[in-house]
């Protein structure tokens, strides 16, 4: 049975390099290919894959919406996150919502046979600084950002707010009352430690969280 892979991006050309790196390697796979999250969910919800390589900022997703979305649709689906993010910003967060690696684009060229190898074996793949910056944290050698101590919950609402989303538009798209939604942000404000949702998207910008 010939391997299937699922990429989820919308760039043609980032399209085509990842087309022709995984053709090197499995010359015979089926490469499907998703520019939206939406092509995504339905395709997963009608194939198989082996793996899919999502890019975190789609047209109609940004922040971690294209992982949690996919593994809530089929929690067995293996994930590879590829994206321009900051690595020290979602690396970790992606592997706690259940994707199997995080690769920056950066180092797609180089490492990308390597992760989804590894990933087709059942195991996770984190490049060695990612490896080293989870180290020192648990070491104690290193502090966690603000944006690091925030729960999924929190941090989905952080993303919607430097987007510009109204609290009801958040509450809508999470399935929370706005009154819950409220609650989450003046959490969210505390821990990074703002006052404003302007203050917020600044953060947001200058610490590699994608805001899409």
């Amino acid at each position: 049975m010939n391997e299937r892979f699922l990429v989820v991006e919308d760039h043609p050309i980032v399209q085509l390099g990842l087309r022709q790196l995984i053709a090197g390697r499995w010359p015979a796979a089926v490469v499907d290919v998703a520019p939206t999250l939406a092509e995504a969910q339905s395709r997963v919800a009608s194939e198989t894959y082996d793996i899919a390589v999502v890019d975190l900022n789609l047209p109609d997703a940004a922040g971690l919406d294209s992982v949690t979305l996919l593994r809530k649709l089929k929690p067995g689906l293996r994930l590879l996150v590829l994206s321009l993010n900051d690595e020290a910003a979602y690396a970790q967060r992606v592997l706690q919502l259940g994707a199997s690696g995080y690769l920056s684009k950066e180092r797609a060229a180089a490492e990308l046979i390597q992760a989804m190898e590894r990933i087709a074996e059942g195991k996770r793949y984190i490049t060695v600084s990612q490896a080293e910056r989870i180290a020192e944290v648990a070491l104690g050698e290193a502090d966690r950002a603000p944006h690091e101590t925030l729960s999924m919950q929190e941090h989905r609402v952080m993303v919607y707010l430097a987007q510009g989303k109204r609290l009801t538009e958040i509450g809508e798209l999470m399935h929370l009352s706005p009154k819950t939604i409220t609650t989450y942000r003046a959490r969210v404000l505390e821990k990074i430690g703002v006052d404003s949702n302007q203050a917020l998207l600044k953060y947001c910008l200058s610490h590699g969280v994608s805001v899409g």
